[in-house]
């Protein structure tokens, strides 16, 4: 069975050019952002219990060996270097701090700023996730059939 296209209307009705990024990456990435926003300080309640004890909130703390942080610095520095101005670009816009027709100037921008750091750029970037996801959206895509394959 053929996934549907996460496409809602061209990138060009916008005077923006396609991304190098997929979007179904961006989805992904979306998502594990968003599982690493969520995340709490680290409190420890007592550490000779075990985690069924505690009812498993450690999963929800910020751990420096959290496996999602891994993931998602692991699957950013994994990306060209276009899938990854695309990234900077698409958080660029879901900040509100310019329209989906600044697309080119500001992908630019990104393009120059870019360097070895993208992942932790990003990931330094309190609601990337969300951020990325209203980029996205200003494009003209969605990650909403992505979301319900997860559920």
């Amino acid at each position: 069975m053929r996934k549907k296209s996460v496409r809602t209307k061209s990138p060009a009705d916008d005077g923006a050019q396609v991304l190098t990024i997929s979007p179904e990456k961006v989805c992904f990435i979306i998502f594990k952002a968003k599982e690493y926003d969520a995340k709490d300080e680290v409190t420890e309640v007592d550490p000779g219990s075990n985690p069924s004890d505690d009812k498993d909130v450690s999963v929800l703390e910020d751990h420096e060996d959290d496996p999602v942080v891994e993931e998602l610095t692991s699957l950013i520095n994994s990306l060209s270097e276009d899938e990854q101005v695309d990234l900077v670009t698409l958080a660029w816009l879901g900040r509100d701090d310019y329209s989906a027709s600044d697309w080119p100037a500001v992908r630019e921008e990104a393009a120059r700023a870019r360097n070895q750091r993208t992942a932790e750029y990003l990931l330094g970037m309190p609601l990337v996730g969300d951020f990325l996801e209203e980029g996205l959206s200003m494009l003209g895509y969605s990650c909403e059939e992505f979301e319900i394959e997860r559920l």
